[in-house]
């Protein structure tokens, strides 16, 4: 291979690794979170994501605020959950797990949604 191309390869390489490896770490998996206290949240959505890799709310319940992450956009959308389900405003019961890392971080397993007279729970994982 001509040491050009060998080294704009090796560029590349180190690009695609540096990107892959943030976003493993940016992406919490089931580990990073205490199985043994689940959590069951009600309240306000104070704020809402609505994008990938997880869509997330921030929570006040108790006169404390979570960071909850919820599930990937395509499985909210497959299970019910549209982007206005979790619009700021809207009251959501959040069960899940806090994380082992990061404060006030809750990853949930499911979550309620009040739509006017219209309850309805969806399940995340």
């Amino acid at each position: 291979m001509h040491p050009v191309l060998r080294k704009s390869a090796a560029s590349w390489l180190a690009v695609v690794l540096v990107l892959g490896t943030s976003s493993v770490q940016a992406h919490h998996g089931w580990s990073d979170y205490d199985a043994d206290r689940q959590l069951t949240l009600p309240g306000r959505v104070d704020a809402s994501s609505y994008e990938n890799p997880h869509a997330t709310i921030v929570l006040t319940s108790g006169g404390r605020q979570y960071d909850v992450v919820l599930a990937p956009v395509s499985r909210m959308e497959a299970r019910g959950a549209s982007r206005a389900s979790v619009a700021v405003g809207r009251e959501v019961t959040v069960v899940g797990y806090p994380s082992r890392s990061h404060a006030n971080e809750v990853r949930a397993e499911r979550i309620t949604v009040v739509d006017g007279t219209d309850t309805r729970t969806v399940e995340l994982r």
